[in-house]
């Protein structure tokens, strides 16, 4: 059975998904294009529909590895005028998916890890899209953000973590001062970023520690930098004062997790006999 009507029961409910309210009600959210859901599949994420567009042009682009996968699921099958009634992309590859998100009493916040990222207000999607993708890529398993963050489950932030979602835990706090506060008792120091602050990224010792990231257009806010244990910069060479919210934060994280990353350099040099000049 294909679905052709725009006032069948189960196209309002995707509709409805695209806003945040209606995500929080129902514990869901939606995905699209081949890749997301490849990744959803590989990383085991709760899988409730898979929505596929009958008639359009580009289904037999979709890898067989893929459909196999699907065919074991809840397969529901949509025209190619209610699938881009639906889609939220110019260029829909005719597949999306509604998955199931993780349960509220799951929102705790692991203090064992070494680095910890917390986000101040991050409103822009893509900034955040482009944090979690980060995160993920430094094997960072948690985020933390405040309540008034940007949606996480949005579609723009979920296409811009290009999978990551599934393999990045998000704990949305409802008072960040309390966390960091919560954060010191474990030992971890904070370091919040601050475009007024004397000292560099450079000059810190990471060790078990947190970054604060603030919002786009006002930073960290004030009674955040109250809690801080210090105030960290990237130093700007240029006139440019500042970068934008998702590059800077990569720029922190990989700095954060510089000795890591030379150790797995050096045994890749080593490996193959190559020393520091043969790479420049």
């Amino acid at each position: 059975m294909i679905i052709t009507s725009k006032d069948n029961e189960f196209v309002k409910h995707v509709k409805k998904l695209k806003e945040k309210k209606y995500r929080e009600e129902y514990n869901e959210f939606i995905i699209e294009g081949i890749k997301i859901i490849e990744e959803a599949i590989e990383e085991n994420a709760k899988i409730k529909s898979i929505i596929i567009c009958e008639d359009c042009k580009n289904q037999s682009a979709f890898p067989n590895e893929l459909m196999y996968e699907v065919a074991k699921m809840n397969c529901i099958y949509v025209s190619e005028k209610i699938f881009l009634s639906l889609s939220d992309v110019s260029n829909p590859q005719g597949i999306m998916a509604i998955i199931e998100k993780d349960k509220k009493e799951d929102n705790k916040i692991d203090f064992s890890p070494k680095y910890f990222l917390l986000l101040d207000n991050i409103q822009d999607p893509g900034n955040m899209g482009t944090i979690i993708r980060t995160c993920d890529s430094l094997n960072m398993k948690q985020l933390i953000i405040s309540k008034g963050s940007s949606d996480v489950y949005n579609p723009k932030v979920v296409r811009a973590t290009m999978g990551a979602i599934f393999r990045v835990k998000i704990v949305e706090t409802d008072d960040l001062v309390k966390t960091i506060k919560e954060m010191k008792k474990h030992k971890i120091k904070v370091y919040a970023t601050d475009l007024k602050a004397e000292k560099s990224i450079y000059c810190v010792d990471y060790k078990k520690s947190a970054i604060v990231i603030g919002n786009e257009a006002n930073g960290v806010s004030k009674e955040i930098l109250s809690e801080a244990d210090e105030r960290i910069k990237i130093p700007m060479l240029g006139k440019t004062e500042s970068l934008n919210a998702g590059v800077a934060t990569s720029i922190i994280l990989y700095e954060m997790h510089r000795n890591e990353l030379g150790e797995l350099g050096g045994r890749s040099l080593e490996s193959k006999n190559l020393n520091y000049r043969d790479t420049l």
